[in-house]
């Protein structure tokens, strides 16, 4: 039940209406706005009933949004039980086309008036059919009307209020009157530049969010084979983000995180490899060492092909000189034969093996790399050169991954560039720290990183939260052709050396393999054979001390 006025009327609704004024412009939760404008509605003319509409994108049609009725104890929409269909939408013009003017609420939007009414059972000119038969049912008398559209700032109508019954002081049905449709009138204008404002506000964030994902999914498609870590990072950091909340996990006490500061975080999520559209394409694709337009190992491959062919040559001319001798080339030749064709075909594997960049290359592996580029094939033309030449051995011998330092270095600067475009952007106050989150996921808590080189003193809580997220996407993403989908146990293992050697935060670590966040990820992402056992007691990087004072306060 409402409150009811006091005996000054007047300046009671005036005060009222201020204070809802304020409390309107004040509201961002949508749903919450719209019971505000229908309970204050009521409120301020005395009415035990009442709906409010939406208009529908088509801007053809009312949707019914709010439907309340203290006698019947109705309390559809907002914080009561969903409209759902039990309202069906309200046509503003008939399937013949021509302007609905038998329902009240579609000829008060169509000619954007207000319509009181007295009483609706002596009422002509609009129908009430629909009214009654709803009262034969519940046994509820609609009498009186007041129907109220809401225009905004272009004089469009956004949506429309209707109330019902007003009582007096002794609970009596009487008739709205001109101060009613006055004080109606005016909130009705104060609803809709609010909802106008949450409307705009609303907007913008789509349009902006809709921004970050299109420059996402532009990175994403540029590479085939990390085609989703700009749309999963975002969903891992949220998850980790989310479980450290109000934790208060050893390390991290005191973090917390409001609706504003997840949006926040999403958004740096969203736009934290920003800078990769300028990083070229042939370095974000260098699957293998070789590979530049082509994979050169195929290149190697075919004078490997030459050698063993020129090695058959030359043991078919001894076996040939050797029988017009009568004789045959002894067990020893043909021995030495069959060890150098071994020799050339073990060379090649071993340099397919250290092209894919799957493994640490050790100094003895470079050291025969060296060696075997001082071998030499000869062309057709008769020219000499070595099996490899100085570009191929300096690729082969990266000791880990695909990329030689100065690709390396261009890779690594998509982080510059990260941080050069979005400080560029006038981010509002609520977004002041996406630069920072997003800019700080391939720093090192040793300093060690980039862009920044900052320690782990340096960086918040949720720069370092995108970091470990950053990390286990890209090791257990499994659409990436050169290598195995990686199995759970393999990719915490990797991460928790990279926590021995200072480079991801201990607590963090330690809170996404204790509170479960990486298999609730793997779950939805993963695919079955990669989800295997994992035994946190073997596992490096652990902050077991942690993890005991968790158990302790429990």
């Amino acid at each position: 039940m409402l409150p009811k006025l006091s005996s000054n009327p007047s300046y009671e609704r005036i005060k009222r209406l201020n204070t809802i004024g304020i409390a309107l412009s004040a509201q961002k939760d949508q749903t919450k706005l719209l019971e505000m404008i229908l309970n204050s509605a009521r409120e301020l003319t005395q009415a035990d009933a009442g709906t409010l509409y939406m208009m529908e994108p088509n801007n053809d049609s009312l949707r019914f949004v709010m439907v309340h009725n203290d006698p019947l104890n109705i309390h559809l929409g907002g914080s009561g039980k969903p409209v759902g269909d039990n309202f069906p939408l309200i046509p503003l013009h008939l399937a013949d086309g021509l302007p609905n003017k038998r329902m009240i609420v579609a000829w008060s939007v169509l000619n954007k008036t207000t319509v009181r009414i007295k009483d609706a059972y002596h009422e002509e000119g609009f129908d009430f059919s629909g009214t009654r038969a709803f009262d034969a049912k519940t046994g509820y008398r609609s009498q009186s009307f007041l129907t109220i559209p809401l225009l905004n700032h272009e004089g469009e109508v956004i949506a429309a209020l209707q109330l019902l019954n007003k009582c007096d002081n002794n609970g009596l049905t009487i008739a709205f009157d001109e101060s009613d449709q006055d004080v109606a009138e005016s909130l009705a204008s104060q609803a809709a530049v609010a909802l106008t404002n949450r409307r705009l506000i609303d907007e913008l964030r789509t349009l902006f969010d809709s921004f970050a994902q299109v420059i996402a999914s532009a990175i994403d498609a540029k590479s085939p084979h990390t085609g989703a870590h700009c749309r999963r990072v975002p969903e891992a950091t949220l998850m980790l983000a989310e479980a450290a909340n109000g934790a208060e996990f050893p390390g991290l006490e005191g973090f917390s995180m409001t609706d504003e500061d997840r949006y926040e975080l999403k958004t740096a999520a969203w736009l934290h490899d920003c800078g990769k559209v300028i990083t070229p394409h042939h370095i974000m694709e260098k699957s293998t060492k070789l590979e530049t337009i082509v994979d050169r190992i195929h290149s190697i491959a075919d004078r490997f092909e030459i050698l063993r062919r020129d090695l058959e040559i030359a043991k078919l001319k001894e076996e040939l000189t050797a029988a017009k001798q009568g004789a045959a080339l002894n067990a020893e030749r043909l021995d030495f034969y069959a060890q150098l064709e071994t020799q050339l075909a073990d060379s090649l594997a071993f340099l397919q093996v250290a092209n894919t960049g799957g493994e640490f290359i050790a100094d003895e592996k470079i050291a025969r790399i060296l060696r075997l580029s001082e071998q030499g094939w000869i062309d057709l033309k008769g020219q000499h050169h070595t099996l490899l030449n100085e570009d191929e051995v300096m690729n082969l011998s990266i000791r880990r991954g695909t990329l030689n330092r100065a690709e390396r270095a261009i890779m690594e600067g998509h982080m510059v560039h990260t941080l050069a475009m979005l400080e560029q952007l006038p981010f509002p106050r609520h977004l002041q720290r996406v630069p920072e989150y997003a800019g700080g996921h391939h720093e090192r808590m040793d300093g060690k990183g980039y862009p920044r080189g900052l320690t782990r003193e340096q960086m918040s809580i949720p720069a370092r939260i995108m970091g470990i997220a950053d990390v286990f996407e890209a090791l257990t993403a499994h659409e990436r052709p050169y290598k195995k989908p990686m199995p759970l146990s393999q990719a915490l293992a990797i991460m928790g050396r990279m926590v021995e050697d200072h480079h991801l935060d201990p607590d963090i670590f330690t809170l996404f393999v204790y509170k479960g966040v990486y298999l609730d990820y793997a779950k939805k992402h993963l695919q079955p054979e990669q989800i295997d056992t994992i035994d946190i007691n073997t596992l490096p990087g652990i902050n077991f001390e942690s993890i005991n004072k968790i158990v302790a306060r429990s």
